[in-house]
């Protein structure tokens, strides 16, 4: 029996898989049908790929089957693979929606705590906007800005003495300049009290006694 180099003609062909061959003979006429298959690949249109199929006498297709099926078995490998490639592409991609979805809705959740809901909470946010540009005021130096800009008594009587207390720090820095003839002190006796709580702080802050004190 003839040496042959079929296997060695297979082995050359660039493809993944199991090839399945099958030969058909009639008479002189043999028919031979060529499929590969993939089990790595999971899309179930490689179903839908034709095997090939050849016919010819026994000398031609030893003369011409390897010329025939190679470049379609590496075409057909190539394509296999990608289809698999493209399966993982989405999986992946469907995971990383899925895990930036849940981020979202994390970082939404964690919004929506933060966000004042009571009307407490939001009296509370208020009174912190407020003193945050007093400290602003504060810190450009412009104390007598900062003075008027903190609330009255009346809007947050919680805080009262806490704002009096601001109030007085604030004027310390100020009050020196208050007898001074070239810087008028109108920004604060201008100021007209409207509670009894107000008048009070506002004398304070001026250093100017309460007369009340020595009823």
């Amino acid at each position: 029996m003839p040496v042959t180099n079929f296997f060695a003609h297979i082995a050359a062909i660039p493809f993944e898989g199991c090839l399945n061959i099958t030969v058909k003979k009639d008479g002189e006429q043999l028919t031979t049908s060529i499929l590969l298959q993939n089990d790595g690949c999971g899309d179930a249109a490689k179903n839908h790929i034709p095997p090939l199929i050849l016919k010819g006498s026994a000398r031609e297709l030893c003369e011409g089957f390897f010329d025939a099926v190679s470049a379609p078995l590496t075409e057909t490998s190539k394509l296999l693979v990608n289809m698999e490639a493209y399966l993982k592409g989405q999986e992946t991609a469907r995971k990383n929606a899925a895990m930036e979805k849940k981020k979202t809705e994390k970082a939404d959740k964690a919004d929506k705590s933060d966000k004042p809901t009571t009307p407490e909470e939001i009296k509370e946010m208020k009174y912190r906007g407020i003193m945050a540009e007093v400290d602003k005021l504060e810190a450009a130096g412009k104390y007598r800005e900062a003075w008027l800009k903190v609330p009255k008594t009346l809007e947050f009587p919680e805080k009262s003495e806490e704002m009096r207390n601001r109030r007085s720090s604030l004027s310390a820095q100020f009050s020196p300049d208050l007898f001074d003839a070239g810087q008028p002190a109108t920004a604060i006796t201008n100021v007209e009290p409207k509670t009894k709580e107000d008048a009070t702080d506002l004398i304070d802050a001026e250093g100017i006694p309460d007369e009340r004190q020595g009823e």
